[in-house]
């Protein structure tokens, strides 16, 4: 029985969700690993659209686990709506379906405050393109050693002593940013409020996780961002406050390196971004503006994020950040998703390396200044006019298309085990069966 991470091999909102969605039939248990609510999962369900943002994809089918892991940061007054949410459209959520790892940090309201706060005193280029909703500041005081965990809701002596440090340091922050001092007694009430809807939930979810590996169960693991937002390994330091490669996923839950048995990269079909931050292959006008390919990629893979609403950058497929992050990361196979977005263009483009000040790479440096400055070096194939919009086979994608799939792979250095072709949970062409490696 393996075991699975799923992974977003590029800058997130590559469909992992779905992917995770469709995985789920074959899992017993589906754990979140790392990040927070400032990325989202959209998943279609027989024409029923779920948004996701905390919870893990896995909650909309029933008789799974789902699974929040310590490697998560989560706000429980965005939790608590979001599963009131879901809850409306018919999905039953109960302490038997989803559990909270006890040593889970909260993101409390002083964090967005703080987030919000020095993102708009940054300076000019230096600003991250940070949601705002406190996951980068809840990461520092967990890793401070002054976070709110989920355990410490369950008593009020160390509740308290567990804020007052908190404020300690909070306090003189606000105060060098303009912001009033955090009311104490008002924060303390807050999370005793919530305590009762959070606490049902609580868990000691490495116990739990290595009893159902031991019973011979399928675990499934998934995180928020994607490889190339990674704390380490990401286009730092516009990236997020966690790490994200497949390695997390261990220390994100609680079990051992020898759990992991298969890692999935989602891979886009092109390549998008949002926020701030270098993109090599973004297809921009001399003004900064998408130009008509770039423009076209938007409108027809719908590049909106879940989270935000904000505009993706869109640019074309990127084989050398792909074939990194899939070295970083370990993984085995791929599911490449939105391939119908590319249908109709007469000309693609792969990147296949990068100039930087006249030498040619094949990946992408480390320092933030050689990146800015890397050049995109394109091999052109042709496009297909035929549609492979809900394809569910080889036999029923177009040459050129399968082409291009092939070219893909030999460049990733990666085979494809999954095929995606539109956002509905069975509009997936399925070459290798992870949970069957």
């Amino acid at each position: 029985m393996a075991n699975v991470v799923v992974v977003g091999a590029q800058w997130g909102d590559e469909g992992k969700g779905k992917i995770v969605d469709w995985l789920s039939s074959r899992a017993d248990v589906i754990c979140r690993f790392q990040g927070g609510h400032n990325a989202g999962h959209t998943l279609v369900v027989d024409g029923e659209v779920y948004k996701l943002h905390a919870l893990p994809s896995g909650v909309v089918r029933g008789g799974k686990l789902s699974v929040i892991g310590n490697g998560v940061v989560l706000d429980p007054w965005h939790l608590v709506k979001e599963i009131e949410s879901i809850r409306s459209q018919g999905v039953e959520i109960t302490p038997e379906t989803l559990m909270i790892a006890e040593n889970t940090p909260l993101i409390l309201p002083i964090h967005g405050e703080l987030d919000r706060a020095r993102e708009e005193a940054a300076a000019k280029g230096t600003k991250i393109g940070t949601t705002g909703r406190g996951i980068g500041p809840c990461y520092e005081d967990k890793v401070g050693r002054r976070a709110v965990r989920v355990a410490d809701l369950a008593d009020e002596a160390t509740l308290e002593a567990r804020v007052d440090r908190a404020l300690q340091h909070h306090d003189p922050l606000r105060k060098g940013l303009g912001i009033a001092p955090v009311d104490r007694n008002a924060l303390v009430a807050q999370l005793k409020e919530i305590a009762k809807e959070i606490l049902p939930y609580a868990a000691p979810v490495w116990k739990v996780l290595n009893e159902k590996r031991k019973a011979g169960k399928r675990i499934l693991f998934e995180g928020a961002q994607g490889a190339l937002l990674d704390i380490d390994f990401g286009t730092y330091p516009f990236v997020t406050s966690s790490n994200v490669i497949a390695g997390q996923a261990a220390t994100g839950v609680g079990m051992g390196p020898g759990a992991i048995d298969y890692v999935l990269g989602i891979v886009k079909a092109y390549t998008t971004r949002v926020g701030e931050g270098p993109f090599p292959t973004e297809l921009l006008q001399a003004d900064g503006t998408p130009d008509a390919d770039g423009q076209r990629l938007g409108e027809r893979g719908h590049e909106f994020g879940t989270t935000t609403g904000r505009q993706r950058r869109c640019g074309w497929f990127d084989a050398a950040l792909v074939r990194q992050t899939c070295a970083t990361s370990g993984v085995k196979g791929i599911c490449l998703t939105k391939l119908d977005v590319l249908d109709g263009f007469e000309t693609l483009k792969i990147c296949v390396g990068y100039e930087l000040d006249g030498k040619r790479l094949d990946y992408l440096p480390t320092a933030a200044d050689e990146q800015a400055r890397c050049t995109p070096i394109y091999e052109e194939m042709d496009g297909w006019s035929e549609s492979t919009e809900g394809a569910r086979s080889w036999a029923e994608l177009p040459a050129e298309a399968i082409k291009y799939v092939r070219r893909v792979e030999e460049l990733i250095e990666c085979p494809v085990a999954l095929l995606s072709t539109s956002p509905e949970r069975d509009d997936t062409i399925l070459v290798t069966d992870p949970f069957a490696d």
